[in-house]
């Protein structure tokens, strides 16, 4: 079996909405990012903490890391800390730790790595962590953490009587600890009605593309047809008012507006990189772009002003995350919590699908009064 699964949980939600482009995606080649590899020494250190604490063999040697500093030590920390009080809260449990998955009798050489798993007498609970700080993730109906929920129930759904599957995401670096959960029923529900014909079709490269946030990540982004139509179709649109859009016509504007700006950034994008490796775009030369001023030397420049007697230094209060980091994260919070505020965000138009509270009116407009 290779280390890459074709129908891969970390991908499902793509090839779930969107089948054929998982054999649309293999033509590209596999790219490793500095961040799947920050990522990935964050799970190795994490990993090698809870079995430390849990009395297994850790062995890892700091100096193995590519990546490693001060903010992954103390983000695997927290979350070593967080599994470890979850495991805490029920009786002889069993706990596997970066534990492969077997998922091919949900969709077709299928398998996954579950960061943590506990399992009780009722619940299986998996714990995914997040280190990347890019998209908040959410656990809600996360497809990932559902596959891995069926991977669970694969090992220990015929020793225990499992009736409740617990889904977790803990993303230390957005201070976000996400949870959901889903008895057995339903969740062999979703994998017999949803994931089983999905998968099928995927595997076999079938079914019709579709547009959605599952692109992100899809490596076809930039040269997807489906994904053009879809955003250009507004502009092919004939409104039959020109001087003023109706309020229908805003609304079908607004629900392609997100894709519509994160498709022009990846065309932009993906322009630019095939300019830079010699390719000609009719109409397009390559420019050098605006630039600022900067020192050569930041120490020549501070003894020279010292020498005009002069103070080449801006004082000011540090950052929340730097004075964390100062102080340390308990003490900062004992100390410092007190005299903190979080003022509310701005209002912000989002799609009725958005999982966030609707704001009431009323307030929002008093609010803004008080402000004027």
């Amino acid at each position: 079996m290779s280390d890459h699964a074709i129908l891969s949980a970390s991908s499902s939600s793509r090839w779930i909405n969107c089948p054929p482009s998982v054999r649309l995606n293999q033509k590209y080649k596999e790219e490793t990012s500095i961040y799947a590899i920050e990522g990935s020494c964050a799970h190795r250190l994490g990993e090698n903490k809870i079995n430390k604490r849990l009395g297994r063999k850790a062995d890892l040697n700091i100096s193995d890391l590519d990546f490693y500093n001060e903010e992954m030590e103390g983000y695997t920390t927290d979350y070593a800390n967080f599994v470890m009080e979850e495991i805490s809260k029920v009786d002889d449990p069993i706990v596997l730790v970066e534990q492969r998955l077997d998922l091919s009798s949900f969709a077709k050489d299928s398998f996954g790595t579950a960061d943590c798993i506990i399992v009780s007498e009722k619940t299986v609970h998996v714990i995914d962590m997040k280190y990347g700080m890019g998209v908040l993730v959410d656990a809600n109906n996360n497809t990932q953490l559902m596959l891995y929920g069926l991977g669970a129930l694969n090992l220990f759904d015929g020793i225990y009587d499992i009736e409740t599957v617990k889904l977790t995401i803990f993303q230390p670096r957005r201070e976000n600890i996400s949870s959901f959960e889903i008895s057995v029923d339903d969740l062999y529900k979703w994998a017999k009605e949803i994931v089983m014909p999905m998968a099928n079709l995927a595997y076999k490269g079938e079914g019709e593309f579709k547009v959605g946030n599952w692109c992100r990540f899809c490596k076809a982004k930039n040269t997807c047809r489906k994904r053009a139509e879809y955003c250009l179709e507004i502009a092919k649109d004939e409104f039959k008012n020109p001087d003023e859009l109706e309020d229908y016509e805003i609304e079908k504007i607004l629900k392609r507006v997100d894709e519509m700006e994160s498709f022009i950034s990846d065309i932009k994008s993906y322009a630019l990189d095939l300019a830079l490796k010699g390719k000609k775009w009719q109409g397009f030369k390559l420019v050098e772009g605006r630039s600022s001023r900067r020192y050569i030397n930041e120490e020549s420049v501070i003894n020279k002003v010292k020498e005009m007697g002069l103070d080449p230094y801006e004082k000011k209060i540090l950052g929340i995350t730097a004075m964390t980091k100062l102080v340390g994260k308990t003490k900062f919070e004992k100390e410092l919590g007190d005299l903190l505020i979080k003022p509310k965000g701005k209002p912000t138009l989002v799609k009725d699908s958005d999982k966030r509270k609707e704001l009431n009116i009323e307030t929002v407009q008093d609010e803004f009064k008080e402000e004027k």
